[in-house]
């Protein structure tokens, strides 16, 4: 796996959702940082630490097949000079499902390095559900 440059976070978050919406492990890999530290949570999964178990968790995600649209609303963001932070509402939708899917949140830390910025760590849980929606059916 080649890991790419990003000069900003910016570029990196427009990165992660392209390979997200392409289910492209490798593309998704090259945005995380190779590092032993980094974390992801899906919405309803266990904490994945490292790189390799934060690979094999987008692996069977990717695996399932099913590809979606991903729209991200209401964002707050921190940059530093070495760390950048970005919340956002993710709201996915996916070919042949009439009932729109209940959104995410979504935390993401970006961290800067010598080749650029990288992704340290995701947290994604459902938002809280205002119509009774069944949040165990979003899509990672």
């Amino acid at each position: 796996m080649t890991m790419r440059f990003f000069a900003t976070p910016q570029d990196a978050a427009a990165a992660f959702y392209d390979a997200l919406e392409r289910a492209d492990l490798d593309a998704m890999m090259a945005i995380w940082a190779e590092d032993e530290e980094v974390t992801c949570t899906h919405p309803g999964g266990e904490r994945l630490t490292g790189f390799a178990a934060v690979r094999e968790g987008w692996r069977q995600i990717f695996a399932s097949g099913r590809r979606a649209s991903v729209r991200t609303t209401d964002a707050v963001q921190r940059q530093g000079v070495l760390l950048a932070l970005a919340s956002v509402h993710e709201h996915y939708s996916v070919p042949g499902e009439e009932v729109p899917r209940p959104p995410v949140v979504a935390s993401n830390v970006y961290v800067r390095g010598a080749q650029g910025w990288h992704l340290l760590s995701r947290h994604a849980s459902g938002a809280p559900a205002t119509s009774g929606a069944d949040i165990s059916a979003t899509l990672h």
